[in-house]
């Protein structure tokens, strides 16, 4: 269960930040409210959400997820792949350390985004990637361990047009994992069952389990279909602004 989250609404300048989604520049206002939107979405589900400060030093601030890697019992510090993103981190660090009285730090030469890792109950699915190196992979891997939980390492930088593991691959709940069809039969998810995201909705598969809800991109019927089917109350949510900017649903908090 969820009960607590960290977001920080996206700052003026929002549209300087990092993209190669080529769909045009965002609509700040409706960024701001589709942000708002979220997070009383995060609220509903039951979570307490706490707010930062925009950030105009670093345009990307908005998805905090990149910045750390959150579990019930610790953190741990990422190190982004995007240079221009490295100060983030020291900006969320005072937020998490009042929850959490363990936090680790990816060290050099490793980079880590946090939108590459996927937590399936005690398992850790690690993207390997354009921002996540096989150095960062391994010291989140080896910190892992010693938390007592088990991770997999999954490379996407063969896979087209995906920035980040979570863009297309995350954990609904009940053993299930949703994917596009480029990872579906990845031999990492040999212990899961696979909802394989249909052509043409491979934004959708980023979706959040938020305790009894499942949030998921509004516009995207056949997923939704879908995951109501299979029992999920499903919640939908409009994000064309974010993902001008490759953001999705679980880039805009850190939730535990």
């Amino acid at each position: 269960m969820f009960t607590r989250a960290i977001v920080r609404p996206p700052a003026s300048n929002f549209a300087q930040g990092l993209t190669s989604a080529g769909l045009g520049l965002p609509d700040l206002e409706k960024a701001l409210a589709q942000h708002a939107r979220y997070c009383a979405t995060l609220e509903r589900c039951g979570l307490a959400v706490t707010a930062l400060p925009a950030e105009s030093d670093f345009p990307d601030a908005t998805f905090v997820e990149d910045t750390a890697v959150v579990t019930s019992t610790f953190a741990v510090l990422t190190r982004p792949g995007a240079p221009a993103r490295r100060g983030e981190v020291a900006s969320i660090e005072p937020a998490l350390a009042e929850h959490f009285e363990r936090i680790h730090a990816i060290a050099a030469p490793g980079t880590l985004d946090g939108g590459d890792i996927c937590q399936a109950d005690n398992h850790f699915f690690i993207g390997i990637s354009e921002r996540t190196n096989e150095a960062g992979a391994n010291q989140l891997a080896q910190l892992l361990t010693r938390e007592g939980h088990t991770s997999s390492l999954v490379d996407i930088r063969r896979v087209p047009n995906m920035l980040h593991l979570k863009s297309a691959f995350t954990f609904v709940g009940d053993g299930r994992i949703v994917a596009i069809e480029a990872l579906a039969d990845h031999e990492a998810l040999k212990n899961h069952e696979v909802i394989r995201v249909a052509r043409g909705e491979g934004y959708a598969a980023n979706l959040l389990r938020l305790n009894d809800r499942v949030v998921i991109a509004a516009g995207f019927p056949a997923l939704h279909e879908q995951l109501q089917s299979l029992g999920y109350d499903v919640i939908a949510l409009d994000m064309s602004e974010f993902r001008k900017m490759d953001g999705a649903l679980t880039c805009l908090s850190l939730r535990f």
